[in-house]
């Protein structure tokens, strides 16, 4: 049975929707030998490629129906009961379509692939992007990923944002990928110039949600979904301090709203930043400061740590040389 719909928002990824697709069922019998088993527990043994969270939301969406009909995830099951599994035919076919973008991998195998991703590219198609996109990229450099959820895809970063991403290559990576970013195990640490001067290093814990009033934008909101960024002084340059930020969770612009909240926004941040400084050299910088310059995560297959890191792009670095920063990752 191949399952290839996933309908979890994943970190910073938005919802896929699937209106377009062609859909089929598969039936099976839950297992007698699973009697007593909670309803997620038993599709977690039948399905253990996917994750707890991916089968809970095909619960909910009615993807997955127990005996014809919805059930809760947390009901018993006693052996014998007829599951009935929507399938669909691949997302990212309706999504987007192979194309010849140029990309900087860093390191690929056939488990997994890790982008340096320039600034300009738009990780995934969406409103007012439908190519031109790192998934476009991706289909063509690898077709195999056109059976992977948005192309394999697990997190992503700004359109103005640069640095390092992993895809994973195949279903049982994504998986495994998704569970650890879940678990805060993957290490992303990004570089950050920032208005005014900040004193010292510290965190920023505050809960990320849709801004009340404007809806392209996000904020500190009490109901927000939690949030946590860790930050430290690496250098103070005139009006703007460069920062190194790691996360713990990865929500929708997250560094650039936590360090607009503490009252210094990027430079360069149109959304976030827009007051300006003074100095004309910072004004002028065209986008977000904002380079994701490490990585580093448990290979799925392979379960050794490993760790890549990325250069600052031409742009960044000449901003930094032009105030006369010395530091470098």
């Amino acid at each position: 049975m191949n399952l290839t719909i996933d309908n979890t928002r994943v970190n910073e990824l938005e919802d896929y929707s699937p209106a377009d697709a062609e859909d089929s069922c598969d039936t099976l019998m839950i297992p007698h030998d699973m009697a007593g088993l909670r309803l997620d527990q038993a599709l977690a043994r039948l399905f253990p490629e996917h994750s707890r969270s991916r089968l809970q939301a095909w619960l909910k969406d009615g993807r997955i129906l127990l005996e014809g009909g919805g059930a809760d995830a947390k009901q018993k099951v006693w052996g014998g009961e007829r599951l009935q599994v929507e399938t669909l035919s691949t997302p990212d076919a309706v999504a987007g379509q192979a194309e010849d973008i140029p990309l900087n991998i860093v390191y690929e195998d056939e488990h997994l692939l890790v982008i340096d991703k320039p600034v300009g590219l738009v990780v995934h198609p969406g409103s007012g992007n439908w190519s031109g996109t790192l998934l476009n990229a991706l289909l063509h450099h690898a077709p195999a990923l056109s059976g992977v959820p948005r192309a394999g895809i697990v997190h992503r970063l700004d359109k103005d944002t640069s640095g390092l991403l992993v895809v994973a290559k195949t279903l049982e990576a994504q998986t495994d990928l998704i569970r650890q970013l879940q678990a805060r195990s993957v290490k992303r640490q990004y570089l950050a110039l920032v208005q005014g001067c900040v004193d010292r290093g510290g965190k920023v814990d505050a809960p990320i949600g849709r801004h009340p009033v404007q809806r392209i934008k996000m904020a500190v909101v009490g109901n927000g979904r939690p949030a946590l960024t860790h930050y430290r002084v690496c250098e103070h340059l005139g009006r703007s301090t460069l920062i190194e930020c790691q996360l713990e969770t990865g929500r929708t612009h997250q560094i650039r709203v936590h360090m607009a909240h503490i009252g210094h926004p990027l430079v360069g941040d149109p959304v976030y930043g827009a007051r300006r400084t003074g100095d004309p050299v910072l004004d002028a910088f065209p986008r977000q400061a904002l380079h994701a310059f490490r990585l580093g995560l448990v290979h799925p297959a392979k379960g050794q740590l490993m760790e890549w890191s990325a250069p600052l792009p031409d742009d960044f670095s000449i901003l930094l040389d032009s105030l006369g920063g010395r530091y470098r990752p």
